[in-house]
């Protein structure tokens, strides 16, 4: 436990200019960011008497054991850095939302030439439109079956338009009217793009217009003895206003709004979302977070709309926001909403009416998703506790685990050889840290020579990433440079600590890939491979770290030097974790060798020509039809292609010349030769 007076800057040393500051532990990483109107106040603040100070606080600051800060010229430049900056970092001392589910989105992808409709999760893309998020990929799918009927936009992938455009027959979509099949031509581009564009117009809830021109036309077609069409736009119809049903108004005057509550106790806090455009809940999402930090509801409302609309701009980011309480610095937020928007943004707590009726809605959703979490939490955190206890008793360890490394090795007899590295800690997956290995030693299939060589290049890294931080060795005292006065202009690095040459360290404060050792090291296998294993540790001098094996066949635990495994029951907990744990490694290791065998069986004999790019070797394929056909053709009938001089040609000639074709496959059961058409293969 550090003592913040040792790096507590000098007086006078903090300018009293808005900026962003950051503390950092022994080992150099960021663990928290904050900013201020003024760094002289707001950082001296965690200088006082440690029992005048928040629990939170105070953990904080007795874990770092330095402080620097960065000068900027605005509280609205500073919202922005400190919200860079989180993400950058990841501070374990910062307040971070974590969805309670990955939520699904509706998207048009307008960056397209013929754009799609589709489900899409995950980070948004630039060019196109999204509509959500929903509780249900189920719950798009019935919506966009229903719109289909009057907007029929094309809902197929790539691959699926790309057939249809070679072969000349949509897909059966196209067939019963819910596609305008422009993979055939049935539309132009131009017709397809406004299809798209009314059905982003429609669920942006501009949607009295369509069903007021389906009306009409029906009117007009049963006046005109058109029966059959007005039944068909009658059915259209209906189906726009059982879309819209699935959307209940809430606000009857066409609100386009965000409304944010928080339910919170002294440990988490729960956040809901309710995303109303046209006065219609459009979508609905809830965090939950740790209190990590001395925040109060005002805090945590600032965090959540760093986190909301921190990579959103134009119409993503609404027309007004509503909270439970606002932020400290209102004006500085309101004014980076609206920079984010392009236009002003309301930021304001509803006091009255319909509003307020759907605010306490929110909330009580908020009550209701802390409280489910809290008790899924108490369940899990028992359990998990239970197997990590376990698993030290079994396996004598002086604590429990709270990080375990588990590494696999997958093959296909031999060849396209691989290893994984899965993490958990505290019984959880913790994706951001697994890594993928490539076996380099060696040739062929051996797994326990591969398992010595992945456990040793894992390890040695880590020894590396210790020996650069220091600390193995005694660290220099660090040197304070000047601070940056008032008068500094744009971001100014201020304090930090130095080498002993005095420049800067080359340590930015990122987790880095390697430095975190585990206390259990878990291989997929039995003796020799936990020998392989222990090997390699005592190679590097480790002796600090555990490790064990479990075997598929019996599923007992062995231990290095052990001539008979541990087996724990059945039921254990314990058992059920490394399991888990081995299971993960499996999945992910075989994912990544079927990944580099589809690469390695996808190459082309065109790959080793030199200087022939992706866009050529397509047009040549397009031409000829495949690669057969172009190992046929003369080097003048090459030259012919778009984009091929004489000398590409020859390349091109040359290299397929010299690439043998494949024995011919036979029909077993009637002993026909397959004609193969390798097109495919480029």
């Amino acid at each position: 436990m550090a003592d913040p007076s040792s790096y507590r800057p000098k007086p006078g040393q903090i300018p009293d200019s808005p900026g962003v500051y950051k503390f950092r532990d022994e080992h150099r990483r960021v663990i928290y960011v904050g900013k201020a109107k003024n760094l002289r106040q707001r950082v001296a603040n965690y200088f006082q008497d440690l029992a005048n100070l928040h629990p939170r606080t105070r953990t904080m600051v007795t874990t770092a054991a330095s402080v620097e800060w960065t000068v900027v010229s605005t509280e609205v430049e500073a919202l922005q850095l400190e919200y860079s900056w989180i993400k950058e970092f990841d501070p374990r001392f910062n307040v971070k939302y974590r969805d309670d589910k990955s939520y699904p989105y509706l998207a048009v992808t307008l960056n397209e030439e013929f754009p799609r409709v589709q489900v899409m999760r995950g980070a948004k893309k630039k060019g196109v439109r999204y509509f959500g998020p929903y509780g249900h990929a189920w719950a798009i799918r019935e919506t966009v079956d229903l719109m289909l009927r009057v907007f029929p936009v094309r809902t197929c992938s790539a691959g699926v338009f790309k057939n249809a455009a070679r072969t000349g027959r949509p897909c059966l979509l196209g067939y019963i009217g819910k596609c305008s099949a422009p993979c055939v031509g049935r539309v132009t581009p131009e017709e397809h793009r406004e299809l798209a564009e009314d059905f982003c117009d429609f669920m942006a809830g501009r949607t009295g217009t369509y069903i007021r021109r389906l009306e009409k036309d029906m009117m007009q077609a049963a006046e005109e003895m058109e029966y059959e069409r007005a039944a068909r736009l009658r059915d259209d119809a209906e189906a726009l206003k059982r879309a819209m049903e699935k959307s209940a108004v809430v606000l009857a005057d066409a609100t386009d709004a965000d409304l944010i509550a928080v339910a919170e106790d002294e440990l988490e806090a729960a956040l809901q979302i309710f995303h109303v455009r046209g006065g219609r809940v459009r979508g609905q999402r809830g965090w939950v977070t740790d209190k990590v930090e001395a925040v109060d509801t005002s805090g945590l409302v600032e965090h959540a709309l760093q986190q909301l609309y921190g990579e959103e701009r134009g119409d993503a980011v609404p027309k007004e926001v509503l909270v439970p309480a606002l932020p400290e610095d209102t004006e500085a937020v309101s004014q980076w909403l609206a920079e984010r928007r392009g236009s002003q943004v309301s930021l304001r707590i509803p006091q009255r009416g319909d509003k307020k009726d759907l605010m306490a809605t929110v909330q009580r959703n908020a009550q209701q998703a802390l409280g489910l979490h809290k008790t899924k939490r108490a369940s899990d955190l028992t359990t998990r506790s239970r197997a990590l206890e376990e698993i030290a008793e079994a396996l004598g360890l002086d604590t429990a685990p709270l990080r375990i490394e588990c590494y696999d090795i997958s093959h296909l007899q031999g060849d396209d050889v691989v290893a994984s590295m899965v993490v958990f800690e505290d019984g959880l997956a913790r994706k951001s840290e697994y890594r993928r290995f490539q076996i380099k030693g060696f040739e062929g299939q051996d797994d326990v020579r591969s398992m010595h060589e992945v456990i040793g290049r894992r390890f040695k890294r880590y020894l590396q990433e210790k020996e650069r931080t220091g600390e193995w060795e005694e660290q220099p005292p660090d040197a304070a440079a000047p601070a940056a006065g008032p008068a500094a202009t744009g971001p100014v690095p201020a304090v930090g600590p130095t080498a002993e040459d005095g420049e800067p360290r080359e340590d930015d404060g990122r987790p880095k890939r390697f430095a975190y050792p585990p206390q259990l090291v878990v291989v997929d296998g039995g003796q020799p491979q936990v020998a392989a294993a222990k090997r390699a540790l005592d190679e590097l001098g480790i002796d600090d770290i555990a490790v064990c094996g479990l075997a598929k066949r019996l599923e007992e635990v062995w231990l290095p030097d052990d001539d008979d495994p541990v087996v724990l029951p059945r039921s254990s907990e314990g058992l059920y974790l490394l399991q888990r744990v081995r299971d993960e490694a499996h999945r992910f290791a075989i994912t990544y060798q079927r990944a580099k065998r589809a690469k390695r069986i996808r190459t082309s004999p065109l790959d080793d020509v030199s200087g022939l790019g992706e866009t050529r070797k397509q047009a040549l394929i397009k031409h000829f039809g495949s690669v057969k056909k172009l190992r046929q053709a003369t080097i003048d009938e090459i030259c012919e292609v778009p984009g091929i001089g004489r000398r590409t040609a020859e390349s091109v000639a040359a290299a397929l010349a010299s690439t043998a074709p494949a024995a011919p496959a036979v029909n077993t059961a009637t002993g026909e030769i397959i004609e193969e058409d390798d097109g495919g293969s480029s």
